[in-house]
């Protein structure tokens, strides 16, 4: 029923162009069932329905495997030939949302790492699929970090006419050198094979260095390492199964809320979007004039280092004749670094928030 309702609705927001449909779609498709007490007769007290461990794993070892994938020869060369405003860019927009995330933390039944999670900037899917291991609130980190996607998403029009900039992001976005972000450039039955033997070696080795949130960062530095060096041939995850991951993800979320923390997420929702749209703006301010030293144009300054939607600003720099490599090139960069540096962060707010309560 869950998976009947679920596909309905991703297909309909699909049609509205809504970002990461199938999560959504699951996100409420859990939601009511976990809300509506109906399944609730057939469960012990305390018990709640949960997505199975392997469903689970799986969703974020996909989502790993297409974070790796993405590194290809010609986002590297694009790096290298600018690397050091590039980074720059990338870890000054890192700190803007970081530091975001710890004002959110203060609001009452937020802690830092979950306002951290919520608000940092790149990756909302695998930071929404590892933040409950993380130790943050996975369900304030999903709503929030889509939030802020849906409104970069609305305005990026907007900001690409003002910018010099074609209306744009409607179309597929093909980056340079040939790195194709809504197909692939290997056959189906490759990027069947690249999928499913990354995502399994990523996971096993993963447990064997005991690394924290291992069944999306094993497969993600498998996939990376593989691509960066054209061993892939520009294989990816199929399309279906990228679906089926941000479903598993959306329902893991979704089957969590009860009445109790859905109130929560409403008190947050304010303050959070204040600090979104000015985590936007302040990372445009300082990513802009960075970029802009590398030879960027102003458009594509703006898109590289905005905070999310990585398809829709790469989509827009290509209608708009700019250069998608380097806005693919500074993205990915973050959104590797980003979940790579996520369980070092975690445990770091963590000690501290055990500190604080210690000394209360």
């Amino acid at each position: 029923m869950v998976a009947v309702a679920t596909a309905a609705l991703a297909a309909g927001m699909a049609r509205l162009g809504v970002p990461s449909a199938a999560l959504f779609a699951a996100v409420l498709a859990g939601l009511v069932v976990a809300l509506a007490g109906w399944p609730r007769t057939r469960l012990r007290r305390g018990e709640r329905l949960e997505l199975p461990a392997p469903a689970s794993k799986g969703g974020q070892a996909v989502l790993g495997v297409l974070s790796g994938a993405l590194l290809q020869p010609a986002t590297l060369a694009e790096l290298a030939g600018a690397w050091a405003p590039v980074l720059a860019a990338v870890v000054a927009t890192l700190l803007v949302s970081v530091l975001a995330g710890l004002l959110l933390g203060l609001c009452r039944d937020v802690d830092a790492a979950t306002g951290s999670f919520a608000m940092v900037a790149g990756g909302a899917s695998g930071l929404t699929a590892i933040a409950g291991e993380l130790g943050a609130d996975q369900r304030v980190v999903a709503v929030v970090q889509y939030l802020r996607v849906l409104l970069i998403l609305l305005a990026m029009p907007v900001v690409a006419v003002l910018l010099g900039g074609g209306p744009g992001g409607t179309g597929a976005a093909t980056a340079g050198g040939g790195v194709a972000l809504t197909a692939s450039a290997a056959p189906w039955w490759a990027d069947v094979l690249f999928t499913g033997a990354v995502a399994a070696a990523g996971i096993w080795l993963a447990r064997l260095a005991r690394l924290p949130a291992g069944p999306l960062l094993g497969p993600m530095v498998l996939a990376a390492a593989a691509s960066a060096t054209g061993l892939t041939q520009g294989a990816t995850v199929p399309a279906p199964v990228l679906q089926v991951a941000f479903a598993l993800i959306g329902l893991q979320v979704g089957l969590s809320f009860t009445r109790s923390n859905l109130r929560t997420v409403g008190r947050v929702l304010p303050t959070a979007l204040v600090l979104i749209v000015l985590v936007i703006a302040a990372t445009a301010a300082v990513g802009v004039p960075l970029l802009r030293l590398a030879g960027a144009s102003t458009l594509d300054a703006y898109l590289a280092t905005t905070p999310g939607g990585l398809y829709a600003v790469v989509a827009t720099s290509a209608d708009s004749g700019g250069d998608t490599t380097l806005v693919l090139a500074v993205q990915v960069l973050r959104l590797l670094v980003m979940l790579l540096l996520a369980p070092l962060i975690g445990a770091a707010l963590g000690r501290r928030g055990r500190g604080g309560r210690r000394g209360t």
